[in-house]
């Protein structure tokens, strides 16, 4: 699915954090955010997913206006949100509860186990799992929607950096083969370049994008990755530079 923004407006109080916001994401891109605290970016997610109402602007799907909470944005935030009194099953299914579809989605949730790396821990409690593995159920959880645009939001910030970077490199594999279109909120610079199609740089609040950047090397390693040091400084001042400053 293709996402197109324009002219997307929002302000909180007398502080408008999103003035005239506009860029596109094609079907099955995938594209990060980056930017200083405050700029906009969990805010752009949550006008997104239905959490807020836009105050200006309008969203397309496939150039199809939608209203934001559309069936077709699936939204994970930063923590897993997972209920400890459920199962991992139930947890995973919980979208399907709600739609009574939940014979039918929790036999598609058994049958993803594997892929997700939790072929075992469908009667498991989220205290019993790790961090990453309840990362991963959040995950799944997500792509059970159905959904076409996967909305994420810092989705491994909490993590320590070794099981981040075990999670990336699933992340980057999974979707391979999912093929869904994908906005990437996160504030790790490295994540962005190893991760990305593209990576849109917001300034301050009310800024806009300032820079668009595009990840040209399809074949992505670590060892690739370590070598972006000059990529990794660019991003970095765009991001640390003031408004009006070039």
């Amino acid at each position: 699915m293709k996402l197109t923004v324009k002219n997307l407006n929002f302000a909180y109080a007398d502080q408008e954090v999103l003035h005239d916001l506009s860029f596109e994401i094609g079907d099955g891109e995938f594209v990060s955010i980056l930017g200083p605290s405050g700029c906009g970016k969990s805010t752009l997610l949550n006008v997104l997913s239905g959490i807020l109402l836009p105050q200006g602007g309008a969203v397309y799907i496939d150039e199809v206006p939608v209203k934001g909470g559309d069936g077709r944005f699936a939204y994970m935030p930063q923590n897993d949100l997972l209920f400890p009194w459920k199962t991992i099953l139930d947890n995973v299914c919980l979208y399907g509860e709600i739609h009574h579809r939940k014979k039918e989605m929790r036999q598609e949730a058994r049958s993803q186990m594997a892929r997700f790396g939790l072929k075992g821990c469908e009667n498991k409690y989220p205290g019993e799992l790790s961090g990453g593995m309840r990362q991963r159920a959040a995950f799944l959880r997500t792509t059970l929607c159905e959904a076409g645009i996967y909305l994420l939001d810092e989705p491994f910030g909490a993590l320590d950096v070794i099981t981040r970077s075990d999670m990336q490199e699933w992340l980057k594999d999974l979707c391979t083969k999912l093929k869904k279109t994908i906005l990437l909120v996160t504030h790790d610079t490295d994540e962005a370049i190893y991760l990305s199609d593209r990576i849109l740089i917001l300034g301050a609040p009310g800024e806009g994008i300032r820079r668009e950047i595009t990840i040209h090397e399809q074949n992505r390693t670590r060892e690739w990755l370590y070598e972006q040091g000059s990529l990794r400084a660019e991003i970095h001042r765009i991001i640390k530079t003031k408004s009006g400053e070039k």
